[in-house]
């Protein structure tokens, strides 16, 4: 499952910092990219739910914890 979700972030965030931690179907994920610049809180994170969205409506991810970044932000 945490290759699936590196594998999909990396995708959608090409270059961006990811980091994944996973515990059982609970998903911590961290993504500094420039991509958010501009972008609200809410805007950031439905970006990250759309390409994951398959999994947590599947159950395969119950819990998602997101934090977004721009590099600026660090």
């Amino acid at each position: 499952m945490e290759s699936e979700l590196r594998k999909r972030l990396k995708t959608e965030f090409v270059g961006a910092e990811i980091t994944v931690n996973l515990d059982g179907n609970r998903a911590a994920i961290q993504i500094v990219a420039s991509v958010f610049e501009g972008l609200s809180r809410l805007q950031r994170q439905q970006r990250v739910y759309g390409c994951i969205a398959d999994l947590i409506e599947s159950g395969a991810l119950h819990a998602v914890t997101i934090k977004t970044l721009t590099p600026s932000e660090l």
